[in-house]
C-alpha cells in the first residue's frame, strides 16, 4: 500500500477533513485533521486512526506508524510547522 492509498483509505473510512501520509517501506507518518478529535483522548485518537489499518499492521506491511492529529482550527494554526515535505 502506498502513501496515497493509505491517505484515501483513512479519509474515506473515517471521514477526515485532511490526511497526509509520508513514509516508505513499512514506516509511515500520518497527519490527520478532523473536528472528530475534539473530545477524544490521545489513546482514542490513536485507536481511531489504527482501526482501518489493522489488517496492514497485522500482516507486517505497516510496522512503525507515527500519528499526529489536529482539529480543523488547530491545523489552521499548526500546518506551517507540521506540513510534510513533498
Amino acid at each position: 500500500m502506498d502513501n496515497d492509498q493509505i491517505a484515501s483509505l483513512l479519509k474515506d473510512e473515517l471521514g477526515l477533513d485532511e490526511v497526509y501520509v509520508t513514509g516508505d517501506g513499512s514506516h509511515f507518518q500520518i497527519i490527520a485533521v478532523s473536528d472528530k478529535f475534539g473530545d477524544m483522548s490521545r489513546v482514542k485518537k490513536q485507536q481511531f486512526i489504527y482501526a482501518p489499518l489493522k489488517d496492514k499492521i497485522a500482516d507486517g506491511s505497516m510496522h512503525a506508524i507515527s500519528i499526529k492529529t489536529f482539529s480543523v482550527e488547530q491545523w489552521s494554526r499548526e500546518k506551517m510547522f507540521n506540513m510534510p515535505q513533498q
